[in-house]
């Protein structure tokens, strides 16, 4: 695809030649909440290589496009899906609800599409698990506790600098299980008085 081949609308950042004048800093503060948070350039260690024409050695004008683009997350400062984009965990259920809201809805310049992320990410690991025990395989919440015993973990141990963790790691392990199961028992417990009452 030669220059003369790229629409007018696709942004300078996604060819090779930057012919296209940038947006003005009054537009972009306007169109992204949180822009020009490093305008100074001594706040920025690569400004030197951002002067341009660049020679980026780049063989094309613009990439050819990956198809599949459609439905994709994309954060709210890019006009559309970058040309390459992974495929290898495609969003799903509750998590992926999450993580398309903090897309859609924050820049990647606000806390809260970050910690939108981590929630989707533990509500994930947490959907897994749920699943996991409708298989033949169910997750073990105590993975290892029998080796403690058994194989000599805490003479293993002695003489090291995270000693102290060792009480700490029964609690993160079994605590988030622990909590689960006690939620589960009050929810079937309430539903039961429910029915009965």
């Amino acid at each position: 695809m030669t220059s003369t081949d790229v629409p007018g609308d696709i942004p300078s950042a996604y060819v090779r030649d930057k012919r296209t004048p940038p947006p003005s800093r009054e537009e972009l503060r306007a169109r992204i909440p949180g822009w020009g948070a490093d305008l100074d350039p001594a706040d920025r260690p690569s400004y030197p290589r951002l002067q341009y024409p660049a020679d980026t050695g780049a063989r094309w004008d613009f990439p050819e496009r990956q198809s599949g683009s459609e439905g994709r997350e994309r954060s709210i400062e890019h006009a559309f899906v970058t040309p390459v984009f992974g495929t290898a965990q495609p969003l799903a259920g509750l998590s992926g609800v999450i993580r398309r809201f903090a897309y859609a809805r924050f820049s990647e310049g606000r806390l809260a599409h970050w910690m939108l992320l981590v929630v989707g990410d533990r509500v994930d690991a947490w959907e897994h698990h749920l699943r996991s025990f409708a298989t033949l395989r169910p997750d073990v919440p105590a993975t290892g506790l029998r080796t403690e015993f058994t194989r000599g973990a805490v003479r293993s141990r002695r003489g090291r600098s995270d000693v102290r963790h060792q009480l700490l790691d029964p609690v993160i392990v079994l605590g988030p299980w622990v909590a689960g199961v006690g939620g589960a028992v009050l929810g079937v417990r309430k539903l039961v008085r429910a029915v009965r009452g």
